[in-house]
C-alpha cells in the first residue's frame, strides 16, 4: 500500500497504467469531446487539467490554436479517476500528488487495484489484505475500485464514439466561438 502524501514528481509524458493495456499507435486516440464525455467531466474541466498539467494526453497534445488535442485509454481512465475523486470531497492538490505517485509507481493490475482515502490522503491498495488493513485502522474511509471505472470507461467510450461519430467534429470550444462570431 502506497501513501501519496509526498510531494508530487515530474513525469511528463509517463504513461499511467503500464499493465498490458492495448498500447495504441501515435496517429489513433480519442478527441477531447470524447474522452471528456466518456470521463463524465466536461471539456472544459478537460481543457484545464490538460493545460495544467494534471492529465495530459498521452497521444497528441495541443499544439497552438487550432490543433486536437488526442487522448489514450489510460488517459480517460486516469480523467474519470480523477472525477471521481473530485466528487468525493478530495482536494485538487492531492489528487495531484497521488496522479504524480501513481506514474511513478505505476500500476500492474488494474482489477485488483483500489484507490482508498481517509478524506486527507489518497493510498494505493494493490490486494484485499491492504485495503483490509487499511480499514482496520480506521484511516479508509472510501475506496474507488480501479477495476470497475476501467470497465465503465470501456462501455463510455463505445457509447460516446457512436455519438461522436454522428455529431459536429468541432469541439464544444470551436462551436461557442463560431456562435459569438455569428
Amino acid at each position: 500500500m502506497d501513501n501519496f502524501s509526498t510531494p508530487p514528481g515530474q513525469y511528463p509524458g509517463e504513461l499511467l497504467f503500464t499493465d498490458g493495456l492495448p498500447v495504441v499507435d501515435s496517429e489513433h486516440g480519442y478527441r477531447g469531446q470524447v474522452a471528456a464525455a466518456a470521463a463524465g467531466i466536461t471539456y472544459r474541466q478537460l481543457d484545464y487539467w490538460a493545460r495544467t498539467g494534471l492529465v495530459e494526453p498521452t497521444i497528441r497534445n495541443a499544439n497552438g490554436s487550432g490543433s486536437q488535442r488526442l487522448y489514450g485509454f489510460r488517459d480517460i481512465l486516469v480523467l474519470k479517476l480523477v472525477k471521481r475523486l473530485l466528487d468525493t470531497g478530495i482536494s485538487l492538490q492531492q489528487i495531484r500528488v497521488a496522479v504524480d505517485q501513481l506514474r511513478h509507481s505505476g500500476v500492474r493490475d488494474l482489477a485488483q487495484t483500489t484507490l482508498m482515502s481517509d478524506g486527507a490522503s489518497v493510498y494505493l491498495c494493490t490486494s484485499n489484505d491492504e485495503v483490509i488493513d487499511l480499514v482496520s485502522r480506521g484511516q479508509g474511509v472510501f475506496g474507488i475500485a480501479v477495476g470497475k471505472v476501467l470497465r465503465e470507461v470501456e462501455s463510455e467510450l463505445v457509447t460516446a464514439e457512436v455519438t461522436d461519430a454522428t455529431a459536429d467534429p468541432r469541439d464544444e470550444l470551436a462551436l461557442r466561438r463560431n456562435q459569438r462570431a455569428s
